[in-house]
């Protein structure tokens, strides 16, 4: 099981919850509508407060809160 994310706790409006990837605990992740594929850990679990585009990231989805 995963601690909550930053971005879980900040109550950001595109956070959609939990990806299971296996069967195995090790392969879930946090995801949303910026990163459907897993939010990156320096946003989930940094300091990174997401506010503007991050390099990399395919859309313009940044933080809102709900």
């Amino acid at each position: 099981m995963l601690i909550e994310p930053t971005c879980y706790t900040r109550k950001c409006k595109h956070y959609l919850g939990v990806k299971w990837f296996g069967e195995e605990e090790s392969t879930e992740d946090n995801y949303c509508s910026a990163f459907p594929d897993g939010i990156p850990q320096e946003i989930a679990y940094g300091k990174n407060k997401h506010l503007v585009k991050c390099c990399g990231q395919g859309n313009g989805i940044v933080y809102e809160r709900y």
